[in-house]
């Protein structure tokens, strides 16, 4: 599946899209996320309280509108995530 991403995260991780094979939940993506790219993705993913920091979304669907972090997953999804917006 396609996975792209934005503005800190992927300052984090190097690159703006990145395929990512196996992971049949958006918990198990994250999962592999972390264990491809490190301690700066996670950094970005979660946040100090274990939760999801900033908004995914599967095919433009907000995840909190599906099953969260159970929503489950296709290899010809394309995942958008966003980091928490800041600015003042």
């Amino acid at each position: 599946m396609k996975v792209k991403v934005y503005t800190t995260l992927r300052e984090a991780i190097g690159k703006r899209e990145i395929e990512v094979h196996g992971a049949r939940t958006i918990r198990e993506l994250i999962n592999i996320i972390i264990e491809q790219y490190g301690e700066k993705a996670k950094n970005e993913l979660i946040d100090e309280n274990g939760e999801i920091n900033g908004m995914i979304l599967v095919n433009g669907h907000n995840i909190l509108h599906l099953q969260g972090l159970d929503t489950q997953l296709k290899d010809d999804d394309v995942i958008h995530i966003f980091p928490p917006a800041g600015g003042g």
